[in-house]
């Protein structure tokens, strides 16, 4: 297969992956296996939570993949695909848990107008503790927080939680 083939498919990859991602979030995490994914809407008592579990799930194929394409005798584009399977894993990695959740320290602080509208999006959706009435399923790409803050708005603001200032 020619490098710039297998560079396009690595790249088209790494595009849909963000449409799987939405799927997967909205459908499956916030469906069928939200037992997994409400650890990660609730504040984490440890280094982990359940949640974590579905990188590992999201890792096999692109392992598969990788390993088929490179030493198993597949189509040689099953390697490029799992590569972009892996390296949109790792992009969401460094914006997910590093940048928006500071789950490893850091001192970047979103400065675009892109990164500020994508922490501030994953923040309104998490703004939402319940299975239902999220908003902004995906994550490389998000609405404006205007449009967010505005479909809250029209579901009575269910599910969201308590400003934590009222608590106290």
């Amino acid at each position: 297969m020619s490098w710039p083939l297998g560079i396009a498919i690595f790249l088209l990859t790494v595009l849909g992956m963000e449409g799987f991602a939405y799927v997967m979030h909205r459908w499956v995490m916030h469906g069928p296996g939200w037992f997994l994914h409400a650890s990660h809407h609730r504040a984490r008592t440890g280094r982990f939570e359940l949640n974590d579990l579905y990188g590992v799930i999201f890792a096999i194929p692109s392992i598969v993949l990788l390993l088929g394409g490179v030493q198993l005798g597949w189509w040689p584009g099953c390697a490029w695909i799992g590569g972009g399977i892996a390296a949109y894993g790792a992009i969401y990695f460094g914006f997910h848990d590093v940048i928006v959740h500071r789950r490893v320290a850091t001192r970047f602080l979103p400065k675009s107008a892109y990164m500020r509208r994508i922490v501030q999006a994953h923040r309104i959706h998490h703004a939402v503790e319940t299975k239902r009435g999220a908003v902004s399923f995906g994550f490389l790409w998000a609405p404006w927080p205007d449009t967010l803050k505005a479909q809250l708005k029209r579901r009575d603001r269910a599910g969201v939680r308590t400003p934590r200032a009222s608590l106290e």
